[in-house]
């Protein structure tokens, strides 16, 4: 009876020793790797959507008539990123998320070093997941907005379309709204990644 009750106290559920009273949670290998991927991934398409936007800019001559019985007058106008706040916005938001998203991969990849993630890192982790989704997505609707103003004008308010002169400008600005649309796509895989993982973990 005695060494049948040490038995049952020494060994655990899986036939190891104490696994039952002390059980580690933490991130299976497999699901680990595709965190570590899709960071990956986010990182490289919020940098180069950085970077796509803020090389973004062009000069073209354009005329402008004054009085209508006078000739048009050729002035060069430039169109840069930072002129609009939208834009700025949407390259902060960029810059954030990238350096964000290369902090959190460099503590996976040492979590996933160590064996595995703690649960307090994971869940610190997972709430900036979200942080970022929702900052990427308002700035993208920002830059979107003012990108379909550009390309449409706006006759209610007398905003003329800029994109048929600044045609390089505006397809740069598409470019970069969609890197930074499948980033944000990318945080969002990633927040359902480890909802999945918690929810492997702690299902009854």
């Amino acid at each position: 009876m005695e060494s049948q009750s040490k038995n049952k106290v020494g060994n655990g559920f899986d036939g190891t020793t104490g696994t039952h009273n002390k059980q580690v949670v933490g991130m299976p290998r497999t699901l680990s790797n595709c965190d570590l991927i899709l960071r990956a991934v986010a990182l490289l398409l919020t940098v180069a959507s950085a970077i796509v936007l803020g090389v973004d800019k062009q000069t073209k001559v354009v005329p402008i008539q004054i009085i209508p019985t006078l000739p048009a007058i050729n002035v060069a106008a430039q169109a840069k990123w930072h002129y609009l706040s939208a834009f700025v916005y949407s390259m902060v938001s960029n810059i954030i998320a990238s350096s964000y998203a290369a902090i959190s991969t460099t503590l996976m990849m040492l979590g996933s070093r160590n064996g595995k993630a703690t649960v307090w890192l994971a869940q610190i982790i997972a709430v900036f997941d979200i942080l970022m989704v929702g900052m990427l997505f308002s700035a993208n609707g920002a830059a979107l907005a003012i990108g379909l103003m550009g390309y449409k004008g706006n006759s209610h308010v007398r905003w003329n379309k800029v994109c048929n002169v600044f045609d390089k400008f505006c397809d740069q600005v598409a470019v970069s709204i969609v890197l930074s649309l499948l980033a944000s796509l990318a945080f969002t895989a990633l927040i359902a990644l480890t909802v999945l993982t918690f929810h492997k973990r702690f299902a009854c």
